[in-house]
């Protein structure tokens, strides 16, 4: 979906203020390493855990050295600049796609997609609206309610209407029970209570990140993900289902040891894959997600069936990652995901920019 040709200014943005930050950087260095030379021009730019942008030359100084030379995560360190000078077309008639590598808050909550919007530079991933309801589990869980779209049953929770009662909580969901910051992913501060102590406890760890948090009933079931691509017609791949090393899914699991085991392809059957992917294609429109996102899934097999987990918009690309790891074993490289993504950045960026913002002048 490249244009005759063209090379594109590739400018990857790493880093971030969210607790997410050591995951982005590991991201960035890889997606560095796979965009292709002879396609991209590509420039790094990172947020320091402060909030500073800064142009991280010497992640590109190790690139042109050749991707042996890259680090196995970026530094967001380098000379201070601004997110308006870090989009700059940086030669006439070249043209630049931002890919955001920031998970989390103030990254994947549409924040930074706001600031690009503003600038008119195409970027890879979901809009301001669609990453902003996709990245609150609260607000995500409340949208997929209203569409009819199965999941487990939740409360969610602002800090100040807190009490420190879990009764009605223990009442309404049961125990265990999983308690997670609303605006957090990679499992960062979430918690499974298998008690009324121990969920006080899990209470007050997510509120240490937000001041949202859901709380939701543990289901004893398959957990299966897939990933989808594309703007108005979204596609899949093909299923792939995780067995945890721990307890849980957790950070540890998903980035440190990577213990857990990956099935690719989940063993389902035709009719089983067709029900989950028709779900994926309605929670990634209820959302208003485009690009990507990694849908996530809890399996009943003799229960109540599919229930949607949640949708992230943008998923980790890690070599252990389940997104880029679908999409391989579906038949798309890593290097040719990143084209396709960068197409579909340019291709919402041509419709969009055809609508008016302003009401034309009466003759």
């Amino acid at each position: 979906m490249l244009s005759n040709g063209e090379q594109i200014h590739l400018v990857v943005i790493f880093g971030g203020q969210s607790a997410e930050h050591d995951v982005s950087c590991t991201t960035a260095a890889h997606v560095l390493a796979a965009a292709d030379p002879n396609k991209y021009t590509v420039s790094a730019v990172g947020i320091t855990r402060e909030g500073q942008w800064v142009r991280a030359q010497d992640a590109i100084e190790a690139l042109e050295k050749g991707v042996e030379h890259l680090p196995a995560a970026l530094a967001p360190t380098g000379e201070t600049t601004s997110m308006v000078a870090a989009v700059a077309t940086p030669k006439p008639g070249q043209t630049v796609v931002v890919l955001p590598l920031l998970h989390g808050p103030l990254g994947e909550d549409g924040t930074v997609q706001g600031m690009l919007e503003l600038t008119g530079v195409p970027y890879v991933g979901a809009g301001v609206l669609g990453s902003a309801l996709a990245m609150d589990k609260v607000k995500a869980k409340e949208m997929l309610a209203a569409h009819g779209i199965p999941q487990t049953n939740f409360v969610g929770i602002y800090e100040g209407d807190w009490n420190g009662d879990t009764s009605g909580l223990i009442e309404t969901l049961g125990l265990p029970c999983f308690v997670k910051p609303a605006n957090m992913g990679s499992s960062v501060g979430v918690s499974k209570a298998n008690n009324a102590e121990e969920l006080v406890a899990a209470i007050d760890l997510a509120f240490a990140y937000d001041e949202w948090i859901v709380i939701e009933e543990a289901v004893v079931g398959r957990e299966i993900e897939v990933a989808v691509l594309g703007n108005d017609e979204p596609r899949m791949s093909v299923p792939g289902e995780i067995v945890p090393g721990a307890e849980f899914y957790d950070y540890e699991d998903k980035y440190v040891d990577g213990s857990a085991k990956l099935i690719i392809p989940a063993e389902l059957s035709r009719s089983e894959v067709a029900k989950m992917e028709e779900l994926s294609v309605r929670a990634f429109k209820a959302l208003r997600v485009e690009g990507m996102a990694r849908a996530d899934f809890l399996y009943e097999e003799d229960g109540r069936g599919w229930l949607v987990n949640e949708l992230n918009t943008i998923p980790g690309f890690t070599p252990i990652s389940m997104y880029p790891k679908l999409w391989e074993a579906s038949g798309l490289r890593y290097g040719e995901l990143i084209d396709e993504l960068v197409g579909l950045a340019l291709e919402r960026q041509q419709r969009r920019s055809a609508k008016r913002t302003t009401q034309r002048n009466p003759r």
